[in-house]
């Protein structure tokens, strides 16, 4: 198949090839374990894109070169083991709407769905058979988009394998290690209460006894790392998942080794929810071992 070059792409680099290779592993494992059940498969990409994802890389002779991936719409449009029945597939961006558009004729067989809007919204409102349908959620964010409410519905339906992007570069730009919690601009509070669920964030502070020239102070301090931003955010699913909620994750980092997302996965059905793990839980411990 031919890839016309669509506008407004992501750019991305090896912690995308990364993320994508774990997605696409998933899904043809997923597909092949529910080859022979009646379900209809549903796959859902929240924040689809225009199918394909710009590489950005230097020549020998320094120049930049433009190099394109197959998307996660497209990895999900070419799983062989059991086609999904349907694909739904929600972008804001009109122009990256247009390319998405454009799948429909390169896959004429394949019955895809697109929406526009808010993905908050539409993950939120939208009817989904809880007794005819299974599938598998993609939500890969930009930043912060993905609110607590939204994760909440995904986890009470308890039919969707999902894959969360964490955004932890975008969350320790919000929260800079020098900053307390009162001194964060009440904008940028409120999007945390709406990706967390509520102010639990604010105990990623803490309070230190430090020694000074005049004695000892009391300054605050945030958690650090990727597994210190991400503790929260965890903790917080493993309640509202319960079993479901699966511990390891893959923390995607750029070049010079800065965590920019963490990759975590929550299964849908309790019923299917161990090999959901077993599966998830291979992959990304491959993928981390890989890195």
């Amino acid at each position: 198949m031919t890839n016309p070059t669509p506008p407004a792409v992501r750019f991305g680099g090896d912690w995308t090839k990364q993320k994508l290779a774990i997605l696409a592993k998933y899904l043809d494992a997923y597909t092949t374990a529910l080859k022979n059940q009646p379900f209809q498969l549903t796959y859902i990409d929240a924040f689809a894109g225009s199918g394909q994802i710009e590489l950005r890389h230097s020549s020998i002779f320094g120049k930049p070169e433009r190099k394109f991936l197959r998307g996660s719409v497209r990895l999900a449009l070419e799983t062989e083991a059991r086609p999904f029945d349907r694909f739904v597939l929600v972008e804001r961006n009109w122009k990256r709407r247009a390319a998405l558009k454009r799948l429909r004729q390169e896959y004429p067989e394949r019955r895809i769905d697109i929406f526009g809007g808010d993905a908050n919204d539409f993950l939120r409102q939208q009817h989904f058979d809880r007794f005819l349908s299974r599938g598998v959620l993609f939500l890969d964010p930009f930043a912060t988009e993905v609110e607590w409410a939204t994760i909440e519905r995904i986890a009470s339906l308890e039919m969707f394998d999902t894959w969360i992007l964490f955004p932890v570069s975008a969350i320790a730009r919000i929260l800079p290690t020098g900053k307390r919690p009162e001194e964060v601009t009440p904008a940028w509070k409120a999007r945390l209460n709406a990706i967390y669920g509520s102010d639990c964030w604010e105990s990623l502070y803490r309070s230190e006894i430090r020694p000074g020239l005049f004695g000892e102070r009391s300054t605050t301090a945030r958690e650090t790392g990727a597994r210190g931003l991400t503790r929260i955010y965890r903790e917080n699913l493993r309640t509202l998942f319960g079993e479901r909620f699966l511990d390891r994750s893959a923390p995607l980092a750029n070049s010079r080794g800065s965590v920019l997302y963490d990759l975590m996965f929550c299964a849908g059905h309790p019923r299917g929810a161990a090999i959901a793990k077993r599966i998830a839980g291979r992959l990304l411990k491959i993928s981390s071992d890989l890195s």
